[in-house]
């Protein structure tokens, strides 16, 4: 793939589209002008657009508070992702969800979730259908480093490995959940290490470059769709923003540590090699930033204008 130019600049276009994305919400989230937390993963981009390209539009996907990325790379509408996370009727789930639960069945999205480690499970009851019908669909959980201390992570592991489920563990490890230091909360600092009591094929490879996510999913997904079972991927990555909106992200680590991550941000590596490898001009990459910097203003003055739910919708699309 690092040498498929198309493939290249669709990755390169999910990962720009996703920071506009950001921080144009976080402008918003900033100005009142949008309510609760909102939860940012600049400088982790490469690893949902790496992760989601060796996925099939039905294969199950489950993802955290912090899952903007994946959505949008695999294929959920764009404003209605947007006016979801805005709260209004146009959205993924008619303004009810928010930007914490979107849901996107029609694209294997089974949900964003604001419980850490709620999405394992789920993804792993849609690899168990999976493995019960034969359909040959694979799910995909994402997840944190904060979550491998969650008990009931690990009794899915163990189902997965158990019963060779077709489930792809990525856990993205940013060295902090929220503000604790992975080392403050965990005995063993390789998450990666811990499948073998339940064995889960592991790795842990470079969560900031796009072509070695993308390598790892492939494996992992073969092997899920060959009847190989279940793979944890540990993916090193770093949020260069803070936990949510409002964390400065400064008092649990230096600024140094910041900047030296900020360096070897996804899409700064991934415009190198466009330029090195690719002969693509930097005057291309400026063209796909300002029209993707357009795409989003415009998608967001759409979605604000999309009206609010109505209070008399509230008990529909219930099933008790």
């Amino acid at each position: 793939m690092k040498t498929n130019r198309e493939w290249c600049l669709a990755r390169y276009q999910e990962m720009v589209r996703l920071q506009a994305l950001e921080k144009s919400l976080t402008a918003l989230s900033r100005s009142g002008n949008l309510r609760g937390s909102l939860h940012l993963a600049t400088g982790q981009e490469a690893v949902p657009s790496g992760a989601c390209a060796a996925l099939n539009k039905d294969d199950a996907l489950s993802v955290t508070y912090r899952g903007h990325g994946y959505i949008l790379a695999k294929g959920c509408d764009f404003y209605r992702v947007v006016a979801e996370i805005l709260g209004k009727q146009d959205g993924l789930c008619k303004g009810k969800g928010g930007k914490m639960h979107l849901t996107d069945i029609e694209n294997g999205l089974l949900g964003a979730n604001g419980i850490v480690g709620g999405g394992i499970g789920m993804a792993v009851g849609a690899a168990l259908a999976s493995h019960m019908d034969s359909s040959g669909k694979v799910a995909l959980t994402v997840f944190g480093d904060g979550t491998l201390n969650q008990g009931h992570s690990h009794e899915a592991f163990n189902i997965a490995g158990l019963m060779k489920l077709p489930v792809i563990f990525m856990c993205e490890n940013n060295l902090y959940a929220e503000m604790t230091p992975l080392d403050r909360s965990s005995a063993n600092i390789e998450p990666w290490t811990r499948m073998s009591a339940y064995g889960i094929p592991a790795v842990k490879i470079d969560g900031n470059d796009v072509f070695e996510v993308y390598d790892a999913m492939s494996i992992a997904v073969e092997r899920a769709r060959s009847g190989g079972g279940a793979t944890f991927i540990e993916a090193m990555t770093y949020r260069t923003c803070g936990h949510y909106q409002n964390d400065p992200g400064t008092a649990y680590r230096t600024k140094e540590e910041v900047a030296e991550w900020e360096a070897q941000s996804p899409i700064i590596r991934l415009a190198a090699h466009l330029k090195a490898e690719l002969g693509i001009p930097e005057s291309e990459l400026e063209a796909i930033e300002a029209t993707e910097a357009a795409v989003v203003t415009e998608v967001l003055q759409r979605a604000q204008a999309s009206p609010d739910p109505l209070a008399s919708t509230l008990m529909e699309d219930l099933y008790v």
